[in-house]
């Protein structure tokens, strides 16, 4: 069934029956006619959480997106059981639920970066073509501080911060994410708090 969802209670109430158990396919205004699709599973007040399906047909990490975002929401996803016999045939299984909570975005964010070594950060109304991955340094009730690594896995100098309202999707475990950890490493933050941690010889 496709269909155009009127508000975020209707695509809330579409989500929750699929949780964890059907794929879900969705548009979002900011994806430039692309779509998204994935097992959803957890959903909060104003984001759910989503095991991604990249378009390989292959888990690729998850992502917590806005709920007024969704459009033309499809459950189950068009071509469902094509996509679940690829992923099983692959040996790709639905992963656990990452320990992170979507009651708002201050707790998705601060969840998110104990559950991950790196996250990432998308503002797509303010700036729809950059994206920002690092770890979180600080936050309070109205800004995210994140200390950087960019597409060269160089890690920042300095943290740059980021009103949390512009806040539209973040996403971790995914296989980006992953690359620029193995190449760049932990956070020059992590490792000044684990060598802090060793035990003196």
């Amino acid at each position: 069934m496709t269909k155009k969802a009127k508000s975020i209670t209707e695509i809330s109430s579409q989500l929750a029956t699929t949780r964890g158990s059907k794929i879900v396919k969705f548009f979002r205004p900011f994806d430039d006619g692309g779509s998204t699709q994935g097992y959803v599973l957890d959903i909060g007040p104003e984001f759910f959480l989503l095991l991604l399906i990249g378009e390989e047909m292959r888990f690729n990490g998850f992502q917590c997106l806005r709920l007024q975002d969704v459009r033309k929401l499809q459950v189950p996803a068009k071509y469902a059981a094509f996509i679940e016999s690829a992923l099983r045939l692959r040996g790709e299984c639905v992963e656990k639920k990452p320990m992170v909570r979507v009651g708002n975005i201050k707790e998705i964010l601060e969840t998110a970066n104990k559950a991950f070594p790196i996250i990432t950060i998308h503002r797509e109304k303010v700036a729809p073509d950059i994206c920002h991955i690092g770890q979180i340094l600080d936050m309070d009730e109205k800004y995210v501080s994140l200390l950087e690594i960019g597409p060269d896995a160089v890690w920042d100098q300095k943290p740059e911060s980021y009103r949390l309202r512009e806040i539209t999707r973040v996403d971790f475990g995914g296989a980006y994410e992953e690359a620029l950890i193995l190449v760049g490493g932990s956070s020059p933050i992590a490792r000044a708090s684990k060598r802090k941690k060793l035990p003196d010889p």
